[in-house]
């Protein structure tokens, strides 16, 4: 493990909006792994990924299909969501080829802890909790590898169309400094 910061998320579009800080970072070969309970905001991030990568959508849950590709509107990598919910395990994730184009794509798997992990051995692992009482939410991103040992570039507020630290926020450490996570 690399880097590791927490994000409060009070509305959904903060949770959109983490998510196209993010998909500002990504690049092929880039392999996202969600966690979260039901509601969490896994698709919401999923979603804003998408916008930060320019991708083609509309983006949502993948539950019954497993996975979608998006390609690229803006001469980037597709973006292939993968929802393993439904899937019994490891090998039935492996019969999905995701291999094959991971290198080529940035892969985003919800429901992926325990499954995906061996797909790169550089990956950030989100974790999403939401407080049922007030549907805020908290982003735990966790860089792991060698990928994600490195500080940001602006380009991922450039992706995101922002240039203002996000209010409140602490600076954090390692490559989520920019998008102003607090340490964990």
């Amino acid at each position: 493990m690399t880097g590791r910061c927490r994000f409060d998320l009070p509305r959904v579009e903060d949770t959109r909006a983490l998510g196209r800080l993010l998909g500002g970072m990504l690049h092929a070969g880039d392999l996202v792994v969600l966690t979260g309970s039901l509601g969490a905001g896994k698709t919401t991030l999923t979603q804003g990924i998408a916008e930060g990568m320019g991708v083609r959508g509309p983006v949502t849950s993948p539950t019954f299909v497993i996975a979608r590709i998006h390609p690229s509107t803006v001469g980037g990598p597709a973006l292939v969501h993968v929802d393993a919910y439904r899937l019994g395990g490891g090998l039935e994730l492996d019969d999905l080829d995701l291999d094959t184009s991971v290198d080529d794509s940035v892969t985003v798997v919800e429901w992926g802890h325990g499954l995906a992990e061996d797909l790169s051995e550089d990956r950030l692992e989100v974790v999403l909790d939401v407080d049922p009482a007030t549907e805020a939410r908290t982003a735990t991103v966790c860089g792991v590898g060698g990928r994600w040992s490195q500080p940001t570039t602006d380009g991922a507020r450039a992706a995101a169309g922002t240039t203002r630290e996000p209010s409140g926020a602490s600076r954090a450490a390692g490559p989520f400094e920019e998008l102003g996570g607090q340490p964990c």
